[in-house]
């Protein structure tokens, strides 16, 4: 493959009143991918596929080699992966730039613009400077609820949507969300503990052993059984769930203090439960649910009906990607940004990120992957949205998990393609 590095400026606040004399301006990068299976002109005369990645706050796909999805796509398509904005090579977003920007007050304002609402004001802005006409998107997860954005409020920049793992619920509050997750995570541990009965012992006595004995991540910030938990992360996905049985399979080591856990499994574990990479991620997790009323720790507060999450639960269940607000008292990447988490969870006035009239009446041709025993996107809420946006096409399906690209993204990139291909221009909501 060939690949080259783009760079763009682009106004931090898209939707400020009036011009003004000086507006702030970012930058927002974006490496396209191209097979070389095509000449250069060739290239040139590819239209463009825009890969919308997971998050909130994951940094584009760096590839490689191309392979899965990239390597279907590429037979056709320049791709353009985007950093979104405040992550990976575009204007950076982290504990440290935030600080800059003064109070928790000031920090919070600045951080009401790294929604899906900008995400799509800054790829128009973008498709204009490569002089493209209507593109191609391709979202994933929380880029699929990019796409809906997209729909919304830019469908004219659209030639054709998939999206795969990723309808977002385009009204409610994210209670609703996390009432359905909870839901599928509990149903998710029953199955992997059917699978690995002797993690099941595995999971209790680690939970016993952090309740009694003080243990520290590398990073000196402690392992408590609420953040143990949090390496039910590996339960979304049929490619990664094993992982889980791997990293719980050397926990403990004896040392002359008695049995502890190793050094190996702290290191995962801490690869997992930190985000001092993405705290983007931990920051707008649940905004991206909050459209005119506060989020209010949405999965925190609906943690205390299920008490079988509880940390001091006598056989408790691992977690999945809920964002509580005790993650900003002991995450140590965390602990500088936990005024202004607190402050974006009280926000009542954020702006739609879908307009209903608009995907009802839809155009664009859209195909999406919805799978059946996601924990992370649930199926019902999803089938919800598909219902709502004219023409979109669904296929169900129980094969894949969340993380089904990575497990046949070739496969399920033809797929889609094909769908959006056989009914461009149709109308209707199509199972399947």
């Amino acid at each position: 493959m060939r690949t080259a590095e783009h760079y763009f400026t682009v106004p931090l606040d898209h939707f400020a009143p009036g011009s003004g004399d000086d507006p702030e301006t970012i930058t927002v990068f974006a490496r396209e991918y191209v097979s070389s299976a095509h000449t250069q002109a060739e290239a040139e005369d590819l239209p463009w596929l825009v890969f919308l990645q997971g998050g909130p706050g994951g940094r584009g796909n760096r590839l490689a080699s191309l392979g899965g999805w990239s390597k279907a796509a590429a037979r056709d398509f320049r791709i353009l992966m985007l950093d979104q904005r405040g992550t990976g090579l575009s204007t950076p977003l982290d504990r440290n730039t935030l600080a800059t920007r003064g109070t928790a007050e000031a920090q919070a304002a600045y951080l009401e613009h790294f929604r899906a609402d900008s995400i799509v004001a800054d790829a128009e802005l973008i498709r204009a400077a490569l002089g493209s006409g209507p593109w191609s998107i391709y979202g994933q997860s929380y880029g699929g609820f990019c796409a809906l954005t997209y729909l919304s409020f830019a469908p004219d920049g659209l030639k054709e949507a998939l999206i795969t793992g990723g309808l977002a619920p385009l009204a409610g509050h994210a209670d609703d969300v996390y009432r359905a997750t909870f839901a599928r995570v509990a149903a998710r541990n029953t199955e992997y503990f059917s699978w690995y009965p002797e993690d099941r012992r595995t999971v209790d006595a680690i939970a016993s052993h952090l309740r009694q004995t003080e243990e520290f991540l590398p990073d000196g910030g402690a392992l408590t059984v609420e953040r143990f938990q949090m390496v039910g992360s590996f339960l979304g996905g049929n490619t990664r769930v094993d992982g889980l049985h791997y990293l719980l399979e050397d926990a403990f080591t004896e040392t002359p203090q008695g049995n502890r856990l190793s050094d190996a499994f702290l290191e995962q574990v801490q690869g997992i439960v930190s985000r001092l990479a993405n705290p983007l991620y931990a920051l707008l997790h649940e905004s991206i649910y909050g459209q005119g009323q506060a989020t209010d720790w949405a999965a925190w507060r609906v943690l205390q009906e299920n008490p079988a999450f509880h940390p001091d639960a006598e056989s408790l269940l691992l977690t999945g990607e809920m964002v509580y607000p005790w993650y900003f008292e002991q995450d140590p990447a965390l602990v500088p940004l936990r005024p202004v988490a607190h402050l974006l969870a009280a926000k009542n006035d954020w702006k739609p990120l879908y307009d209903p009239t608009q995907l009802a009446a839809n155009s664009v041709p859209v195909a999406a992957a919805v799978y059946q025993d996601d924990i992370y996107v649930d199926r019902s809420l999803s089938l919800e949205t598909a219902a709502a946006v004219r023409g979109l096409r669904v296929w169900e399906t129980a094969d894949f998990h969340h993380d089904g690209i990575a497990d046949d993204g070739e496969a399920i990139f033809g797929r889609l393609l094909g769908m959006v291909r056989s009914v461009a221009g149709s109308t209707g909501s199509t199972g399947g």
